[in-house]
């Protein structure tokens, strides 16, 4: 189970980089040139992101529980980013909201 989790991290790397690098390395670029950045870097994101979900269907999970997993991969991914490379302060609201996620999780992996 672990191999598609790597796949949906190395996914959500590749997604916040094509979401909000343009706002890092492209700053003064034209729009067209931050969309066709944000595009190339998303077409590597999906060639890991349908894997991780095919597998994770294959052992059963509900679109739900990957939907879930996702979003809280996704704030794993995202608080470092925003941290190291936007030098943007920390807010105990980002542990807060992580906290209300792992609720998410409890309540979509109970019933299964």
């Amino acid at each position: 189970m672990s191999f598609p989790l790597l796949l949906l991290i190395i996914s959500n790397c590749f997604m916040t980089l094509a979401w909000y690098g343009h706002l890092k390395f492209l700053h003064g670029a034209p729009l067209w040139q931050a969309i066709l950045f944000g595009w190339m870097i998303a077409l590597l994101e999906y060639a890991f992101m349908i894997p991780a979900t095919r597998l994770l269907a294959q052992h059963g999970w509900s679109l739900g529980q990957m939907k879930i997993t996702q979003e809280v991969v996704t704030l794993l991914v995202f608080v470092p980013f925003m941290l190291y490379l936007f030098k943007q302060p920390f807010k105990l609201d980002y542990l807060w909201a992580g906290l209300c996620l792992l609720g998410c999780v409890y309540f979509v992996f109970r019933s299964s």
